[in-house]
């Protein structure tokens, strides 16, 4: 069942945090609905700019249609991850997406207000959620770069007056992560006096937590020991952070990286294990039953596991 994503926030903000799982291809998408299906937990499908244009935005829609009436326990939301104005009003007109990002975060305050509330009233106007960043986020995400000297966190004081501006359902902040292979270059740690601060200010409105993969050592350590190159000082969002984040207001948790990780070691030491085999099912079926533990066990950490039924209920 698709449902927006202000209706699963109405039960998760404060307790737990909803995993937002982005998906690129077939296999992504069983692991995911069988590790929510496992672990009894809520989610949210992320689907990127960069996605739509790899798997074409009608075979994805069509994958997760699919999925949907092979799961009819599941309840989630679609959302647009990191799009631009033209692309949120793409997925708003397509009836199928839930919930939008729209991301002017690298614009000056006045136009990204400006920009948001323009996709707002469009989103809300068809009964569609939307998220909106404030604050920059160093790293990689698909096509856009941010060096680490222009990172900068979310001002507690602009995020009252842009969430009261903008009407956005919830607010992407800049609290300490980074995106994608900005975290092999050391540690994260979320700034807790930030999100603190921005939950006391703008009390009930849902924080974004965008860069939260943990990138797991011994998922890094097996990726190299099977002819991988990737740094070992690999490191991202210590794991035990989220439920304390969570309960300060972080309501949605952006994962993308550590399941790319599971996908690269599940293949390398696959063909690595069995060189003399070349059907690509093979090593797929591994990887939907890996995803899916993955999955689970990410949903045990965010707190959102066996809280299927409380969102059920509420609907």
């Amino acid at each position: 069942m698709i449902v927006t994503t202000k209706q699963l926030y109405n039960v998760a903000y404060g307790k737990f945090a909803v995993g937002a799982y982005n998906v690129n291809n077939m296999e992504q998408i069983l692991g995911l609905f069988r590790g929510n299906m496992q672990s009894r937990s809520p989610f949210i499908i992320q689907i990127s700019k960069g996605a739509r244009k790899y798997a074409d935005k009608r075979m994805l829609e069509a994958l997760i249609r699919t999925a949907d009436q092979m799961f009819p326990e599941a309840i989630f939301a679609v959302h647009l991850d990191h799009g631009d104005e033209a692309t949120c009003y793409d997925c708003i007109d397509s009836r199928f997406y839930s919930s939008v990002m729209i991301d002017a975060s690298h614009e000056p305050f006045e136009e990204n207000v400006a920009i948001t509330k323009r996709v707002v009233d469009r989103a809300h106007a068809k009964g569609i959620s939307v998220e909106a960043e404030l604050g920059m986020l160093g790293g990689v995400e698909e096509d856009i770069k941010v060096d680490e000297k222009h990172a900068c966190l979310t001002n507690p004081e602009e995020a009252v007056e842009f969430v009261s501006q903008t009407g956005c359902d919830s607010l992407a902040a800049a609290i300490g992560t980074s995106h994608g292979a900005y975290k092999f270059k050391g540690r994260q740690g979320l700034h807790f006096d930030v999100i603190a601060e921005i939950q006391k200010r703008i009390p009930g409105t849902p924080i974004v937590m965008h860069g939260s993969s943990s990138v797991p050592k011994e998922e890094v350590e097996r990726i190299n020991a099977a002819a991988g190159k990737l740094d070992p000082s690999a490191r991202g969002v210590d794991e035990n952070e989220y439920l304390p984040a969570a309960r300060l207001g972080v309501t949605k948790v952006n994962i993308d990286t550590d399941g790319r990780l599971v996908w690269t070691r599940v293949h390398r030491e696959f063909f690595r294990d069995h060189p003399e085999q070349f059907d690509f099912r093979a090593p797929g079926k591994v990887f939907v039953e890996e995803y899916a533990n993955f999955i689970a066990h990410k949903n045990e950490k965010l707190g959102s596991a066996n809280q299927l039924e409380a969102v059920r209920a509420s609907l």
